[in-house]
């Protein structure tokens, strides 16, 4: 079975950082895309950011300059560095992995909440 695990979540102040990982296992995870999904309750569900089996990464014009996401292949692991955080990143992060030159979201995490305050 394939089992994606996020960590990292949590409170922090606007302006703060947070560092989201996620820990794969059960499949050949330098093969495949990753990336990270986020929702709020009612609000749509919003691709965050992907990095390629290749290392290209793509990111949300919401998060540009703010976010990095970066794998680490021998880890099995993928993470999203946030910086700057607003209010409106406010939200349940996701894990998804699939696909090589693009995202497929074939494969998903528990999710882990990050909730900015004021």
């Amino acid at each position: 079975q394939v089992h994606l695990v996020e960590s990292g979540g949590g409170l922090v102040q606007a302006g703060g950082s947070l560092r989201l990982s996620c820990a794969a296992s059960g499949l050949t995870f330098g093969s495949y895309a990753m990336g990270w999904y986020r929702q709020a309750p009612g609000k749509q569900r919003e691709l965050v950011a992907y990095i390629t089996s290749g290392g290209s990464t793509n990111y949300a014009d919401s998060v540009k300059g703010r976010f990095t996401i970066s794998r680490d292949n021998a880890k099995n692991k993928v993470y999203l560095q946030m910086n700057s955080l607003k209010l409106v990143d406010t939200d349940v992060y996701y894990c998804v992995g699939g696909g090589r030159t693009v995202l497929v979201t074939t494969y998903w995490g528990q999710g882990t909440q990050v909730t900015v305050s004021s």
